[in-house]
């Protein structure tokens, strides 16, 4: 699912932190990186930090749950 401009990293972070399978993001370049690790949450950080939000990024769950968790959250975001 491909998702913009989100403004709450925190929020959207403990949202992904809750689901119980993985999720990732996938880059322009076609790498998948854990969004449950703690090195990709502070990229995401320094990204924030250069411009005040993440841009459209992809991201895929693995599990039908989480992916329905994410798009509730992306939905009331």
């Amino acid at each position: 699912m491909k998702v913009s401009n989100i403004q709450n990293i925190d929020e959207f972070f403990k949202v992904v932190d809750s689901c119980k399978g993985e999720v990732e993001l996938l880059t322009n370049e076609g790498d998948r990186l854990n969004l449950k690790s703690q090195l990709t949450k502070y990229v995401s950080l320094a990204k924030i930090f250069s411009d005040g939000t993440l841009g459209e990024m992809e991201i895929i769950a693995h599990e039908p749950d989480d992916a329905m968790k994410l798009l509730n959250y992306i939905a009331n975001m």
